[in-house]
């Protein structure tokens, strides 16, 4: 399924109470159809000690965001903007802002 945000993307989340806030796309599942963003969306856990976490005690995790939620930063603005696909003569795709400005390439050309 195509989706409009991929992994390394900065996105803006439009609802929820982080509203407003932007960060960097860390893990797109598909399956359950949610982002986890750098930096937002934090919960503490409760771990045992361990190798990894000697000492154990509360870390903070980045929870996931709906996918519905977020929309891509048009780097021209700097906001959150609907994405738009085009493809060239070569074959490549590449995701447009609603305003035209290029925010990545989707698939290159043969």
């Amino acid at each position: 399924m195509a989706v409009h945000v991929k992994r390394g993307d900065t996105v803006q989340i439009i609802a929820g109470d982080h509203k407003g806030a932007t960060g960097r796309v860390l893990h797109v599942y598909l399956d359950k159809q949610v982002v986890v963003v750098q930096g937002q969306n934090v919960a503490k856990r409760h771990v045992r000690p361990s190798r990894r976490n000697p000492q154990g005690g509360r870390i903070s995790v980045e929870q996931p965001i709906h996918i519905s939620n977020v929309l891509p930063v048009n780097p021209k603005s700097g906001k959150g903007s609907r994405v738009r696909y085009q493809q060239s003569q070569g074959g490549a795709k590449k995701r447009l802002a609603s305003d035209g400005t290029e925010i990545g390439t989707v698939r290159k050309a043969k």
